[in-house]
C-alpha cells in the first residue's frame, strides 16, 4: 500500500500525533579540542543533518548571533556552542567540507547567520525546501513536513528559549538534536518515495469559505 502524503498538511492535526525524538547520543561541544574530535567523527559519516539555534530577540531591529550549531548522524548529535567557540577552525572545516552529504531545512537562512560569525567558503549542503516540491508537497516547515511524511509530531516548545544560557537543559538539547536528525530522516524518506514511487499525493484545496477539500 502506497504512503499517502498531502500537498498541504492540516496543522490542527499535529497536536494529536505521537512525538518524534532523537534516540541517539547527544554531545555538547564547548572547546576547540572537542570540536576537532567531533568534526573528525562527523566527516566519517555518510550523511549529516544540520540546523542552528539563536537566542530570540524581543527588541525591534536587533538580531542576535547564532548560538548553537547542531549536526547529527543517525546515532550521534553534536551541539557546537558557537557563542563560546565562535568560528573555530574545526567548525569552519565542517562548513566548508564537500565530501559528506549534509541536509538542512531553510538552510540558506542559517548560512547567512553563520557567515556573521566569520568568513568561510560554503561547502555542499542540501536544503529540503528545494526538494519536497518534487513530490508535490507545498509545506516548508519542519513540523508540517515531519507530520506529513511520518505521522509524528516535532515539538517546537523550546524554540524561543535562551540558547546562550550557561548550561543547556535536557529539553533544549533534545529539541536541537531532534531538529538536526529529522532532516536526515526526511531526506532519506523523500529519496525512497521518489525511487520506489511509493506514494500517493492528495491535493487539498480551500473553498471560498476556507474549508479544506481533498482532490483525488
Amino acid at each position: 500500500m502506497k504512503k499517502t502524503i498531502y500537498n498541504k498538511y492540516d496543522k490542527s492535526l499535529i497536536a494529536a500525533l505521537p512525538r518524534a525524538t532523537f534516540g541517539g547520543r547527544i554531545v555538547v561541544v564547548l572547546n576547540d579540542y572537542e570540536a576537532e574530535k567531533a568534526v573528525n567523527y562527523l566527516l566519517s559519516q555518510p550523511i549529516l543533518g544540520v540546523d542552528t539555534e539563536t537566542r530570540p530577540s524581543f527588541t525591534k531591529g536587533h538580531l542576535n548571533k547564532v548560538a548553537l550549531l547542531q549536526v547529527a548522524s543517525h546515532e550521534v548529535c553534536f551541539l557546537f556552542r558557537l557563542n563560546t567557540l565562535g568560528m573555530s577552525p574545526a567548525v569552519r572545516r565542517l562548513l566548508e567540507d564537500k565530501s559528506v552529504l549534509k541536509v538542512g531545512l531553510s538552510w540558506r537562512d542559517d548560512l547567512c547567520m553563520l557567515h556573521r560569525l566569520g568568513d568561510f567558503k560554503t561547502g555542499d549542503f542540501i536544503d529540503l525546501q528545494d526538494h519536497v516540491r518534487e513530490v508535490g508537497v507545498e509545506d516548508m516547515s519542519l513540523q508540517k513536513l515531519y507530520a506529513n511524511f511520518f505521522g509524528q509530531r516535532i515539538s517546537k516548545r523550546e524554540r524561543l528559549t535562551n540558547w546562550e544560557a550557561d548550561v543547556l537543559n535536557d529539553k533544549q538539547k533534545m529539541y536541537a538534536a531532534t531538529d538536526a536528525w529529522s532532516c536526515i530522516m526526511l531526506y532519506e524518506e523523500l529519496q525512497r518515495l521518489q525511487r520506489e514511487k511509493d506514494y500517493e499525493l492528495i491535493t487539498i484545496t480551500e473553498d471560498v469559505q476556507g474549508s479544506k477539500t481533498p482532490q483525488g
